[in-house]
């Protein structure tokens, strides 16, 4: 009787899992509005370079509002880049900040960009993240403050960190574009991958 019960509890526990994913990767069904994953930061960064609100919702679409400004989450899978195999670099969607490579991002199986590493830590700062019952680090741009996702240690090497990004907080510059949007510095690091 005991192993038929467990059998049972096993064979529920893996419908479950198959349903949770198949409901993760629907395409075509609308995901609920998101809710807010933390509150914006308190302290100000005295190189802030975030607009007023008034302009910054004028300048972002309602979904990069909510995920940078209301620490929102995109649904996964239907976000712009988590799916994107260009080689480039990824901005702070309010800034410009280059925040992450695409020589870094790998394919985590989460729906969401992935990166091993941001292009400099000292562009990016981490916030203790305490709400859904979870501990987790938040990740946020040092320039604008604004809300990208978060970092987990579960990633492969080097790091083993897994900066698990909202694609409506980035914006995403090709190659062939960098010296042309003023990024040319960040040649160098496809010039040995080609």
């Amino acid at each position: 009787m005991l192993i038929f019960c467990a059998f049972v509890f096993v064979a529920l526990l893996g419908v479950l899992i198959f349903l949770n994913r198949a409901r993760a990767q629907k395409p075509n069904e609308t995901a609920p509005q998101s809710t807010v994953m933390t509150t914006p930061s308190s302290t100000t960064n005295q190189t802030s370079t975030k607009p007023p609100s008034q302009e910054l919702r004028k300048k972002l679409t309602p979904e990069q509002y909510h995920v940078t400004q209301q620490c929102g989450t995109e649904p996964p899978f239907r976000n712009e880049y988590w799916d994107n195999h260009r080689a480039g670099i990824y901005v702070d969607v309010i800034s410009g900040e280059p925040l992450f490579t695409s020589l870094d991002k790998f394919d985590s199986g989460s729906g969401w960009p992935s990166f091993t590493k941001p292009i400099d830590n000292k562009n990016v700062a981490e916030k203790s993240d305490r709400t859904l019952g979870m501990e987790r680090n938040e990740v946020r741009s040092s320039k604008s403050d604004s809300h990208l996702g978060h970092v987990f240690d579960d990633g492969p090497a080097p790091t083993g960190q897994r900066y698990c990004i909202n694609s409506a907080a980035l914006r995403f510059i090709p190659v062939e574009k960098l010296k042309e949007e003023g990024y040319g510095q960040y040649l160098p690091l496809f010039e040995n991958k080609k």
